[in-house]
């Protein structure tokens, strides 16, 4: 498979399929001639000869022939849906992939592209009758054809109004595609809006904005319905003079035939036949109109799942390395935000040995968070590199690498399950003495088992059913599952107590004394309690680094400094008192 073209390369996966598909639809459009030559022969045959044994006959014949049209029908539209299946079965996990790696990668930007909901776009049309109709067009010429044979100006007469439908489904095409990429793009706003609003709706309604946040939405909606409203203008506008015109042609027809048979020019089963033959000629542009909205949607899904695949592409599988067990190396570290080009923090270097404990400290915006987030792989960096063991992060595959990194965000984000599964980072495989030992490493087993169902409690979305506190240690003790070589924690006791803080310092150490790497962003002292290093940052660079105590002291040296009272630069004796009068003299 090239690499960047799975897409494409899961359809001619399915190709087998689809000439499948296509030959049924052939066999289906062949059967399609059924009602239009039956009726001729009755009308040609039977009635002039009032021959009841050839009218069973024919009948017979006929409803034969009919069950076999709804039998390849049935075939060629359960073999659709089947490849509608297939596909989202070969491209589900790289859409999901991509997904995650978006707002990674392209930040604010990454909220236009949904892979998953592309791919979802794709096999409900896909798995739809929309593609039926895609069969059935290239055979309206031949009905047109036999039309011809029926007779001449029927034959003008048809092709001529099956141009002006065709013409007109293109116009409706040109018309209808700058409002279905809008309606996309409202779409997805409205729904990333309205997830927002749902994570955030304890402030919302704790500091009363409800309200707000309600108009705010019915602005969102009512974008989403005018967009929607120009879309289904076009296509129900299309649809409603399509079918007008069809009619008409059909009368018409019926028409032409009548004054064909008076002049004698044409049987009489002529005008029947013809009528039923250019209604199931025009059939499948019906059909298209009909799927009309969701052939733009997928279409559109279509261009833009590809186009991310393609971005997302892996294009060589990492060579396996050994675990990390040594050093890490950051060298030269220039990190912005995703999707941006500006560098939060630059120029950062500094090499960690296994065994050691690092500290960064710095005011907030000063850059502490990204330099975690580009250690850990989260958010990729301008220039720079930073290494595990002298291997750079893309040298490594990232789920093996996981296993030797445990991080815990600024933001706890459990996820629903049980105590356990959080823990265990949702390890089908996990035994549960690792589970245990994470938890005991995190000073949180006992809590753990005072809850409920103990290990087994579910805790919602969220980490809901426990405190933020609770969150805390349970996310420290993820971080902890497995020994990983590299632990990273950003503030994490911003909601302990002193107990907290206590079973903190000794995850720390234990993490220092089995050879790991701890690194802790703190604003609190007590979280740099067993730490031997420190890095200062300041504006996204670094201003200080080395042992922590040195650090420390010339932190407080300069702090110290810039509190001293400024000269005065004029001296004591030339300053003059100047008594202000509370009240004036009488």
């Amino acid at each position: 498979m090239t690499p960047g073209n799975e897409l494409k390369s899961a359809l001619l996966q399915c190709s087998g399929a689809l000439l499948a598909v296509g030959f049924f639809s052939g066999v289906v459009n062949v059967l399609g001639l059924t009602g239009s030559l039956y009726m001729l022969q009755v009308y040609d045959r039977v009635l002039p000869s009032r021959s009841v044994p050839t009218l069973v006959g024919i009948t017979v014949i006929v409803i034969w022939l009919y069950a076999m049209y709804g039998l390849l029908d049935l075939v060629r539209i359960r073999l659709l849906i089947r490849i509608g299946n297939t596909l989202d079965r070969k491209l589900h996990q790289q859409a999901f992939a991509a997904s995650l790696l978006l707002p990674l990668r392209a930040g604010h930007d990454g909220k236009r592209n949904q892979p998953i909901r592309d791919l979802d776009q794709i096999r409900n049309f896909v798995s739809g009758t929309g593609p039926t109709a895609f069969f059935d067009l290239p055979w309206i010429p031949v009905y047109l054809v036999i039309i011809w044979f029926l007779h001449p100006f029927l034959g003008i007469l048809a092709t001529g109004g099956a141009v002006v439908i065709v013409l007109l489904t293109l116009v409706a095409e040109g018309l209808g595609r700058a409002p279905s990429r809008r309606v996309t793009e409202s779409v997805i706003a409205r729904t990333s809006y309205a997830e927002a609003s749902r994570r955030n709706a304890e402030a919302i309604r704790a500091m009363g904005l409800s309200g707000r946040f309600g108009r705010l939405w019915s602005e969102q909606s009512l974008r989403f319905l005018r967009d929607q409203r120009r879309v289904s203008d076009v296509v129900s506008a299309t649809g409603a003079l399509s079918r007008s015109l069809r009619m008409a042609l059909q009368s018409l027809m019926l028409g032409l035939g009548a004054w064909l048979v008076i002049e004698g020019e044409a049987s009489s089963g002529v005008i029947i036949a013809s009528s039923i033959m250019l209604t199931r000629s025009l059939a499948p542009v019906d059909v298209a109109i009909a799927n009309w909205r969701g052939f733009l949607s997928a279409r559109q899904s279509y261009g833009q799942l590809s186009r991310t695949l393609k971005g997302f592409a892996d294009l060589r599988r990492p060579m396996a390395l050994p675990r990390p067990r040594h050093v890490l190396s950051v060298e030269g570290l220039a990190v912005a935000a995703p999707g941006q080009q500006k560098p939060l923090i630059q120029n950062v270097t500094f090499v960690l040995r296994a065994g050691a404990g690092f500290g960064v400290i710095g005011p907030s915006a000063s850059g502490k968070s990204t330099l975690v987030r580009a250690i850990v792989g989260a958010w990729p960096t301008l220039r720079g590199t930073v290494r595990l063991d002298h291997a750079a992060l893309d040298q490594w595959d990232a789920e093996a690498l996981g296993r030797d990194i445990g991080y815990l965000p600024q933001d706890v984000e459990l996820f629903d399950g049980t105590v356990a599964e959080n823990i265990c980072r949702f390890d089908r495989d996990a035994d549960p003495k690792d589970i245990l030992a994470a938890a005991q490493a995190a000073g949180v087993d006992r809590m753990i088992l005072r809850l409920a169902d103990g290990f087994q409690t579910t805790i919602g979305e969220g980490g809901t059913a426990l405190s933020a506190g609770q969150r805390q240690l349970v996310g420290l003790a993820r971080a902890l599952y497995g020994e990983p070589f590299l632990v990273v924690l950003d503030e994490p006791n911003s909601n302990l107590d002193s107990d907290g803080d206590v079973s903190l310092a000794t995850a720390i150490q234990g993490v220092r004394q089995r050879g790991g790497i701890v690194i802790v962003i703190a604003h609190r002292p007590s979280a740099l309690v067993n730490l031997d290093q420190l890095l200062v940052m300041a504006g996204g660079t670094m201003q200080a680094f080395g042992q922590k105590d040195e650090v420390l002291a010339t932190v407080t040296r300069a702090a110290a400094e810039e509190l001293q009272p400024v000269p005065d630069p004029v001296p004591a004796k030339r300053r003059q008192s100047t008594v202000v009068p509370l009240h004036e003299r009488r």
